[in-house]
């Protein structure tokens, strides 16, 4: 619709008018700041989003000693922790994780699992749910460094240890810990860490991780984390040196977190030559090959050997062992640092391992550091086996295997790659910037899956991420309430974890960084939080300040609707009204009128009364006829000329020049938003020469009336068309109702042949013809028909 704008007072007084209509907001205000909802700033963590003057954390240092039972596949160690309270507070107990115990009998996680029963069910599930494996720590003593024994209150995944006396703030405390338990055969049990059992060679390769009883994190905002542990909210630890000696099988192959200390012991010359070779090379160089390691498989041991490892400032450790490894390793340079990247698969991982691992090892190492912080660590590992992706410190275990012939589907190659880029990745989040997982699971796989999504773009142009565009999210934020919960939620209970953990945060943060904030601000910031938070223990209200602090963007509202809500993007255009300025000159006003009067069609009344009434009175008795059947309202008259001249010169030229700038089309939008979750408006107008232009609208514009607003919009070119978001750039769920005039959505359908429904199986028929097949056998002799 096409209407005509009266000049100075008569649109200020119309806009005055549309604004008042703006300002109602129903229920909560989302542009409310989250004050009352994030902690109080104190002297440990300020409002800024750094760490306080006051910040403190523990640490914890381990000396462990293991030995795999490859016969077994069984696990026993000792270990002496070394607990330092950097806190204010007197601790007289201390709280050690005991994650195998996930896998007792009786455990928590087993006795709170749910599920149906199914018309189908696999042998894998069943078999769970009847296991009779015997899982879990068997704490055998722990002792204080005098050599008695300590009291300790085991319950379920956590252990107390109760000290002689309370440790009081800047003290020590050390204690042993001797245990054993079975491990867990990965694709039967499931789980972070286990081993796999290769039948054509009988051979196993072992992932092992929360091997060791862990200390818990006590922290200055919540104490002791010792939330159990159920299976989907990860780990949370301090930091801490570790020395760590694995003794295994002598003709097994060992990789682990850290720098390996007995290098001459135990890698052969020709080992140790290829390692030095690794250190220039641009390309990975083998230190055990294929051939190698397959030779390697027939063997059998008798001795062990000792591996021994050592970490600096680092939460934890994990490592991998197995006769079937190949290994290759390639260095690269890091702010300076050496990084070797390494890669530990068996040959069932080839081609795939040997050409990419190490490269994607490399690659990630590098593109974090861009965007996070410098890679500090000497190493960076991936290693293939049963664990389909989980991380650790400089070492991580990955899936993605080819068919037995080598060849491979898109699917697995870049699933494979993925995977690497993700759990090499969170070395960053959250092994240096050191989140809670079990609380926080987003803080960990959403912030990671983010930088994951920019580095698989910078790994190959168009990459197919499965996570951080916001088209890919869409489905997932339309569902109903009742499947989906905010991502500020427990771990253990959001529900659709993968989109809830991953995939909503990761969206969310691309989302900021392309649309809301721009690339310049989004990515200083959310460097400043990484720099700022680097080996310490960051909360969410850390990252939502800091983001904020480092940008001068308020982003309240959008905390609050991605993170605390299950709203979603849904803007509608839902109408656009035509207006151009009036010029007040009747000559021009007027004619403009008259072509409308004239063009106007006419009614199906009076086509239809031009034929049927053939003369009226007045037709009939010209007498009747005055001055109004000769009157024209839009004949110009002097007075009406007069009027405009006078009303022109008490304008200035400027106004003069406005009133007669005939070239601006001005527009009024009407914009409802239908899913609750208030977002910048990307629009797009496309002009009659069909040229096109962005703008985009911050999301204050619905910070009066979250529901509805309308914008007026003013451009030289009349418009033919406008679409809300037309690169799909804010997770709007519904595009039917972005473009005036509407657009009908491209679809297709097929057609086919209807058929009779099939009759049902006739059980009797099928014995009938199964009991008649051999007789007929019998029957047919040779060169007969069978007839």
């Amino acid at each position: 619709m096409r209407r005509i704008l009266l000049a100075g007072l008569v649109l200020a007084v119309a806009g005055q008018q549309a604004a008042t209509a703006q300002t109602t907001n129903s229920g909560t205000d989302k542009f409310a700041q989250l004050e009352t909802m994030l902690p109080t700033p104190n002297s440990y963590r300020t409002a800024s989003g750094a760490p306080g003057s006051d910040y403190w954390q523990q640490r914890a240092d381990y000396d462990i000693k293991v030995t795999l039972d490859d016969a077994k596949q069984a696990l026993t160690g000792r270990e002496t922790i070394t607990y330092t309270n950097l806190s204010p507070d007197a601790l007289p107990y201390l709280w050690v994780q005991l994650d195998q115990n996930i896998f007792e009998k009786n455990s928590i996680a087993n006795a709170t699992q749910v599920g149906q029963l199914q018309d189908k069910m696999s042998f894998q599930s069943v078999d769970a749910m009847t296991s009779n494996f015997d899982g879990g720590f068997k704490i055998e003593a722990v002792t204080g460094k005098d050599g008695r024994a300590l009291h300790t209150v085991t319950n379920n995944t956590m252990m107390r240890v109760d000290l002689p006396a309370p440790l009081l703030p800047r003290q020590s405390v050390s204690f042993s810990v001797k245990w054993h338990y079975n491990i867990t055969d990965q694709y039967k049990q499931g789980g972070r860490s286990g081993f796999e059992y290769f039948a054509d060679d009988k051979n196993y390769l072992y992932e092992m991780a929360q091997f060791y009883p862990r200390m818990a994190v006590y922290s200055d905002n919540q104490g002791w984390q010792h939330k159990q542990f159920l299976g989907n909210g990860e780990f949370t630890l301090p930091f801490g040196d570790y020395k760590v000696s694995i003794t295994a099988p002598a003709d097994h192959v060992v990789g682990a977190t850290g720098t390996l200390q007995n290098a001459a012991q135990v890698l052969t010359g020709t080992q140790l030559k290829r390692w030095e070779q690794a250190k220039s090379a641009t390309k990975p160089v083998l230190m055990v090959t294929q051939d190698e390691a397959v030779k390697n498989e027939s063997s059998r041991a008798t001795g062990t050997k000792t591996w021994t490892f050592a970490a600096k400032n680092v939460r934890d450790f994990a490592w991998a062992s197995s006769r079937k490894f190949i290994w290759d390793a390639m260095q690269i340079k890091q702010n300076g640092k050496p990084v070797m990247c390494m890669s530990y698969y068996p040959k069932e991982g080839n081609p795939l391992w040997g050409q990419y691992s190490t490269q994607v090892v490399a690659h990630t190492i590098k593109t974090y550091s861009k965007f996070t912080i410098p890679y500090a660590y000497p190493v960076a590992i991936s290693v293939h086996g049963p664990v389909g992706g989980m991380e650790y410190p400089m070492i991580c275990f990955n899936g993605g295997r080819p068919e037995k012939d080598g060849t491979y589907s898109q699917q697995v190659k870049y699933g494979m790659i993925s995977v690497i880029i993700h759990e090499v990745g969170h070395n960053f989040f959250p092994m240096i910037i050191n989140s809670d997982e079990r609380q926080w699971t987003w803080m960990d796989e959403g912030l990671n899956s983010f930088v994951q999504f920019l580095t698989e773009q910078e790994w190959e142009r168009n990459y197919p991420s499965r996570r951080g565009e916001p088209r890919n999210i869409a489905a997932y934020m339309a569902t109903a309430d009742n499947l989906q919960s905010p991502i500020m939620i427990n771990s253990e209970s959001a529900l659709q974890f993968g989109n809830n953990a991953y995939g909503k945060p990761a969206t969310a943060l691309n989302i900021l960084r392309e649309t809301v904030m721009g690339r310049e601000l989004f990515d200083y910031a959310f460097k400043t939080y990484a720099q700022r938070w680097a080996y310490k223990h960051p909360t969410p209200a850390d990252f939502f300040r800091t983001m904020e602090d480092a940008s001068a963007v308020d982003l309240d509202w959008f905390w609050r609707g991605w993170f605390y809500t299950t709203e979603h993007t849904d803007l509608a255009l839902e109408s656009v009204k035509s207006y151009n300025a009036s010029t007040r000159n009747p000559q021009v006003e007027n004619a403009r009128l008259q072509q409308q009067k004239a063009a106007a069609p006419q009614s199906i009344t009076a086509q239809r009364n031009a034929n049927d009434i053939k003369q009226t009175l007045v037709e009939e008795k010209p007498e009747l006829k005055d001055f109004y059947n000769s009157y024209d309202p839009l004949a110009v008259t002097p007075a009406d000329q007069q009027r405009y001249t006078a009303m022109l010169s008490s304008l200035t030229p400027e106004q003069q020049q406005r009133l007669n700038d005939s070239q601006s089309n001005f527009y009024e939008l009407s914009f409802r938003n239908v899913g609750g979750l208030v977002m910048p408006i990307v629009l797009q107008m496309t002009y009659a020469d069909n040229t096109q232009e962005i703008q985009t609208i911050p999301a204050e514009i619905w910070r009066k009336n979250n529901a509805q607003v309308t914008k007026v919009i003013v451009t030289k070119k009349p418009v033919i068309s406008f679409v809300i978001d037309p690169f799909q750039q804010t997770a709007d769920t519904d595009l039917s109702n972005n473009a005036f005039p509407r657009q009908p959505a491209a679809s297709r359908f097929e057609l086919f042949e209807q058929q009779r429904p099939q009759a049902p199986a006739n059980p009797m028929q099928q014995a009938a013809k199964a009991a008649a097949s051999p007789m007929q056998k019998l029957e047919q002799k040779p060169g007969s028909s069978g007839n």
